[in-house]
């Protein structure tokens, strides 16, 4: 098997895992155990609308246009390589400082494995397999999320 194959799996094992039953490190970071404890003044709630953000423009914005983009065939391979790299490779980054290092570890390995993919279509097959990862995270990233807090900051007429 190749590494592009692997991280499918890996991918798609997780996925499953994770379906319906949230990630420890996410309902760690629910409750404000954050390994790097980052956040200012000793609060969290800024991590989570990083955690929130980062998890949703990964999945929403850059690996959705990642798909759109490579389904035109008008980019070639090295070009969308490098794209993942530096901009999803960041993300994985970002993933592990706001309290999700093993989510950072998966989208790690799949920068990995585009840069290991021989075609387009290998690239495509990998990055299917993130999003639906990336989706599923946020997911529960949303559902750990404390969406009532907003409540304290609402719209004044102008």
């Amino acid at each position: 098997m190749s590494i592009v194959t692997d991280v499918i799996a890996e991918l798609n094992a997780e996925r499953q895992k994770i379906w319906l039953e949230c990630p420890q490190e996410i309902v760690n970071m629910g409750k404000g155990i954050i390994p790097r404890r980052t956040g200012t003044h000793g609060q969290y709630l800024s991590t989570l609308m990083f955690a929130e953000s980062e998890a949703r423009t990964l999945s929403d914005e850059v690996l959705w246009g990642i798909i759109e983009a490579s389904e035109t065939r008008t980019l070639d391979l090295v070009t969308l390589q490098v794209l993942v790299s530096q901009i999803v490779g960041y993300k994985a980054a970002f993933f592990d400082f706001v309290g999700m290092p093993e989510a950072g570890g998966f989208v790690a390995r799949y920068v990995e494995a585009t840069q290991a993919a021989v075609s387009l279509d290998e690239f495509l097959a990998v990055t299917r397999a993130a999003i639906s990862y990336v989706n599923k995270v946020h997911m529960w990233v949303d559902a750990v999320f404390p969406w009532g807090v907003t409540n304290g900051f609402k719209r004044v007429d102008a």
